[in-house]
């Protein structure tokens, strides 16, 4: 065990995991950063809601590839447990992403907000009160 309480040493790693794994690392800081700026920086809720769905699937995609590049270097074996987490939020991110939208959207129309962006697609109209 190491001071860090590693199986492996990070300096033992070979120079193209260590490069791939921090190169891997920082894009999906990267992504996940633009998207949490998303959320700061877009005015309505609809406009919100693609910077965390974009940051789920990409940022994480890219920390999990990198954690499966260390991992696979440092104990010299395939390791792939990532990649069942991966395929979870690959299915459930979408779903759970669509579901709030379109919860939000009905609340939207029951409420008869017209400037909430609900009826903006024109998909969905507010019928006129006589």
């Amino acid at each position: 065990m190491s001071a860090l309480g590693l199986a492996v040493d990070p300096a033992a790693l070979p120079a193209w995991a260590a490069l791939a794994a921090a190169l891997l690392l920082a894009l999906g800081a990267t992504i996940v950063l633009i998207g949490a700026l998303g959320l700061l920086r877009l005015r309505t809720f609809y406009q919100r809601i693609h910077g965390p769905a974009i940051a789920v699937t990409l940022g994480a995609g890219s920390v999990l590839l990198a954690s499966m590049v260390y991992f696979t270097a440092s104990q010299s074996r395939p390791v792939v447990h990532e990649l069942i987490i991966a395929a979870f939020l690959l299915a459930t991110a979408p779903v759970v992403s669509m579901l709030v939208m379109r919860a939000a959207v009905y609340r939207d129309l029951r409420a008869r907000k017209r400037e909430a962006g609900a009826t903006a697609g024109e998909v969905y109209t507010i019928p006129d009160e006589e």
